[in-house]
């Protein structure tokens, strides 16, 4: 056989293998074939939030202070207008639904998201503040803004977090893990996260699904916030309950710690460099590596 046809041969064979959709591809799909979200318009998504919450450093058009609300005003209608349309295809993935009959849901919330656009700045600032404040390498503000990849993480959560409140599926989980995928550093949409939170460095944080960290929270590099274990029903399945550490106020907890459980780390505590902890500690611990 020519080794043209041979190629033509083998490629055709493994087409038509591809093709076959098997009981696993089965009870993955949706029962309804349409559109998914797509990672690259939510890529833009964050680009046009990034804009409207800090217009002075992600809007080229920034220079006249005469126009700022103008051109905010752009980005805010451009993030609502992907999220009208990104929302119903999550909706309608994950509920088994039909696209058609989620846009007016969907469309509320996106004005509910856009609605929260300026708590979302506030708190992104308390974040810039905290960095700021626990880190001597920085020189200003807008370095953090421009530069530092927790911010671009805290962008990430604290916009799919307010999605996951208002009851957008999908959606939250692909922003994180944008987000995961860029900066090394994985924080759970589900995660409850106060003012003030401070990641230096960042690289393999990991923030679990049910973690609650108060305010005025630091964590250095490699810190595991995570779960020891779960519990299966009956048909063998984890079973999604509370199974991830609470940092109270002023926790600061050292690079490569392993918090696991659903533990309490009390406030005013600090957790040493690679500490292994699953026990609750109270107030004002002091736990290190002898």
């Amino acid at each position: 056989m020519p080794e043209q046809a041979r190629i033509e041969e083998w490629m055709l064979r493994a087409v038509s293998r591809l093709a076959r959709c098997s009981e696993a591809e089965r009870n993955i799909l949706p029962s309804e074939l349409h559109d998914f979200p797509d990672y690259s318009v939510l890529k833009e998504m964050i680009r046009h939030i990034n804009a409207a919450v800090f217009p002075d450093f992600f809007n080229r058009r920034r220079g006249d202070s005469r126009l700022r609300e103008y051109f905010i005003g752009m980005e805010v209608e451009r993030i609502f207008d992907i999220l009208c349309a990104e929302i119903p295809k999550g909706m309608a993935f994950s509920e088994r639904a039909s696209l058609g009959t989620e846009s007016g849901r969907g469309r509320e919330m996106a004005l509910a998201f856009v609605d929260s656009l300026p708590e979302l700045k506030r708190l992104l600032l308390t974040d810039v503040k905290a960095i700021f404040d626990n880190d001597p390498a920085v020189t200003d503000y807008g370095e953090i803004v421009l530069c530092y990849p927790a911010m671009r993480a805290m962008l990430h959560y604290r916009s799919a977090h307010l999605l996951l409140r208002l009851g957008v599926p999908l959606l939250p989980r692909m922003l994180t893990e944008l987000a995961h995928s860029m900066t090394g550093i994985d924080i759970h949409p589900g995660a409850t996260i106060g003012e003030y939170f401070a990641i230096d460095h960042g690289t393999g944080v990991v923030i679990g699904e049910t973690c609650v960290i108060g305010n005025h929270v630091t964590i250095y590099q490699g810190v595991t916030l995570g779960a020891k274990n779960f519990t299966l029903d009956a048909a063998g399945r984890p079973v999604n309950m509370p199974r991830h550490p609470v940092l109270e106020d002023r926790v600061t907890v050292y690079s490569n710690a392993s918090i696991l459980g659903r533990i309490t780390v009390g406030h005013d505590s600090v957790i040493g460099g690679n500490v292994w902890l699953t026990h609750s500690v109270p107030p004002g611990s002091r736990i290190l590596q002898h």
